[in-house]
């Protein structure tokens, strides 16, 4: 049998069958590697139960991970949409690092600016993305509560997934736009035989016959220990013009002469604080 992963909560994962049924399943061995949106093979070991015998290969595998663990949030998706909001305040790091992540994995991303009914917040929210906005990211500005649907054109044809800092607004934006979320997440729950899971776990669900959308926990934190310091530099769009031209090979970015991204810098060509954030991704990412 085969069928998508709908929701993904530790090892316990809940997969969707071609006829649409919800089947509770648990992974074969005692490591799991099996995200929410993998396609899998699977064996049914009685009615309500099965077991995930294989994952079939993956278009796109966004995840995070630091020097223990790694987290992963979403397979197969071709889109990342990162929720930021008006207020509370959102960190530029961490959307820097969850567009490094799609950039390494070359997944579309867009950033949704989240409460602008909020007219008095909305200007220095702008101010703040004016950085992404100017290396080609795109923004979405909408109010979830009011306007959820200005973000639908951009969803179709995609599998996406919300990613973003808690209370940036992820949940009222899917409940906006996928109404039968809460009875989905019910369900989900069931199978799972825990109500605890509602807003622990990332959940797949179906905007139409050619869209999807992946709603994941609010995150406060987005390791890349996963990448090395020349898939970092590269998944920095705006450095890519000035890599190999620094005077030394190993050239760390850093108070070497004739350093390429320095001079870019200087320059006005590269955002100071886009490359202070980079000096400190590199503080924590594996030697080469």
């Amino acid at each position: 049998m085969q069928g998508r992963v709908v929701a993904a909560h530790g090892r316990q994962y809940v997969v969707e069958l071609a006829d649409g049924t919800l089947l509770p399943c648990f992974p074969r061995g005692k490591k799991s590697e099996v995200a929410c949106g993998d396609r899998v093979d699977l064996q049914r070991t009685s009615d309500d139960q099965g077991v995930i015998e294989a994952i079939q290969p993956r278009t796109s595998l966004l995840y995070r991970s630091n020097e223990i663990r790694q987290k992963l949030i979403a397979a197969n998706v071709d889109q990342v949409v990162i929720v930021v909001a008006t207020e509370p305040g959102f960190s530029d790091e961490l959307v820097t690092r969850a567009l490094l992540a799609a950039e390494s994995e070359e997944i579309e991303s867009l950033i949704v600016l989240n409460k602008c009914d909020l007219a008095d917040r909305v200007a220095a929210a702008r101010a703040q993305l004016a950085a992404f906005s100017g290396l080609g990211y795109r923004i979405v500005e909408l109010s979830a509560r009011d306007h959820a649907e200005d973000l639908r054109p951009h969803l179709h044809g995609h599998t996406s997934v919300l990613v973003g800092q808690s209370g940036m607004g992820k949940s009222t934006l899917v409940n906006a736009l996928v109404p039968e979320a809460r009875a989905k997440t019910r369900e989900i729950s069931s199978a799972l035989d825990s109500g605890k899971h509602t807003t622990t776990h990332a959940t797949l669900y179906h905007l139409d016959a050619d869209s999807q959308l992946i709603d994941s926990p609010g995150l406060q934190e987005f390791g890349l220990g996963h990448l090395d310091r020349q898939e970092i530099e590269y998944a920095f769009r705006e450095f890519r013009p000035y890599l190999g031209q620094c005077r030394f090979r190993d050239c760390r970015h850093d108070r070497e002469p004739d350093c390429a991204l320095l001079a870019a810098v200087d320059a006005g060509k590269i955002d100071k604080r886009r490359f202070a954030i980079y000096h400190r991704i590199m503080g924590t990412v594996r030697p080469d």
